[in-house]
């Protein structure tokens, strides 16, 4: 497969990478990397800048403010953002699941109604599917929609919500028929975030940052009209919306893993252990070498992936596969770093190495295996969907 690119494309990726040269903060290669909480202000600034570079949506149909453009140009914004070490845009649930699904399934209202402000920034999204009981066995789901006139009316609570301490709407997958189990009588909603009854509860995390959230919904009113899909056949959606993530998740976590590996670099580069620099250690060379390694796989499986997608239209199984890849992989490389720094990667303070970046990520990285599906689980979707092993159950 020859991987270069088209000559549309090499001038697509020349004209980002020189407007990021130009955009990015003049001391942006010499800022520390970022530790802690989440930079709300920062991050809509910077939205707004790629929404006006063009840079937002650019899959998207041009009527809803994308460019219509192949998917080999999301790759290379992405790419092109790892190499610049550049910040995310605002709303990734918007981007990746939301977004997608609604133009795949949604009315032209709501297509009308949502797509542009999602690429603004205007509109930040978050996801309403797990809940306490029903994280990985999703088809379990309690929070109920009840009919009543024009609305429906939802009770029950959410967990594991990523942005939901700043979302305006959330994707909420309910169940709307009592006597239904499993996979049938669910429904999938957009429900506004500041209607009344909705309660956000952050969840604080052993890095001390409430980054996830919990979700109360008590009588909630959601306009029949904010259904996506069909009543009753929000699993279907459900699955859209899931197909979508893993669709576009492998490169969005190459471009997260090739950033932390030039840090892991610089910092082999810089620190002293025992007066000695580690990148001098030929043993320690060798294993950032074998996470250099780890980081081609996952890049040359998400080649394969996109192949796939463009040529049959649906995104395949290498979305599970890569990111149980990342996961563990992420995890190796911060705690190299901090093997690397001996006692000085304990600190999380101003005396230590980029002010406590590698024990922040480290201890970040321990959520890694349990987000986005556990490693457990994606091992039996991939043995059971990919390898056509028998079921466990």
């Amino acid at each position: 497969m020859d991987f270069r690119d088209s000559p549309e494309e090499a001038v697509f990726r020349a004209d980002l990478r020189a407007w990021l040269a130009v955009n990015l903060p003049a001391d942006w290669s010499d800022r520390q990397p970022n530790v802690g909480r989440y930079d709300v202000a920062f991050a809509r600034e910077w939205t707004a800048m790629l929404h006006a570079g063009g840079w937002t949506g650019l899959s998207w149909p041009v009527k809803y403010g994308g460019r219509g453009l192949p998917l080999t140009y999301q790759g290379i914004y992405l790419e092109e953002c790892a190499r610049a070490d550049a910040p995310d845009h605002i709303g990734p649930i918007g981007l990746a699941m939301a977004g997608p699904t609604i133009l795949t399934v949604g009315t032209p209202a709501q297509k009308q109604r949502h797509l542009p402000k999602i690429l603004t920034g205007e509109e930040i999204f978050c996801q309403g599917f797990s809940e306490p009981e029903s994280g990985s066995d999703l088809a379990s789901l309690r929070t109920r929609a009840e009919r009543d006139g024009e609305d429906f009316v939802v009770n029950g609570q959410k967990i594991w919500s990523s942005y939901a301490e700043i979302a305006d709407w959330c994707i909420l997958l309910t169940r709307s028929e009592p006597t239904s189990s499993r996979h049938s009588g669910l429904t999938y909603l957009l429900l506004d975030m500041t209607s009344p009854g909705v309660e956000v509860r952050p969840l604080r995390q052993m890095t001390g940052d409430p980054e996830f959230n919990e979700i109360f919904f008590t009588d909630v009113r959601v306009p029949a009209a904010n259904v996506l899909g069909a009543v009753g056949g929000g699993w279907q959606v459900a699955m859209t919306t899931l197909l979508h993530e893993r669709g576009t998740l492998g490169f969005a976590l190459t471009v997260i893993l090739e950033k932390l590996l030039n840090r892991l670099i610089a910092t082999a580069r810089t620190v002293q252990l025992d007066g000695r620099c580690p990148a001098a250690d030929p043993l320690m060379r060798d294993r950032i070498a074998g996470l250099w390694i780890d980081l081609q796989g996952l890049r040359y499986t998400n080649y394969r992936a996109l192949s796939a997608l463009l040529r049959t239209g649906a995104p395949g199984p290498e979305g599970s596969a890569a990111k149980l890849h990342w996961s563990e992989a992420n995890q190796r490389l911060t705690s190299l770093a901090i093997e690397m720094m001996g006692a000085g990667g304990l600190l999380d303070g101003t005396d230590a190495w980029w002010g406590g970046f590698w024990s922040y990520a480290q201890l970040r990285s321990r959520g890694n295996t349990i987000e986005a599906g556990t490693s457990e689980i994606l091992r039996t979707i991939i043995a059971e969907r990919v390898l056509d092993l028998p079921r466990s159950r």
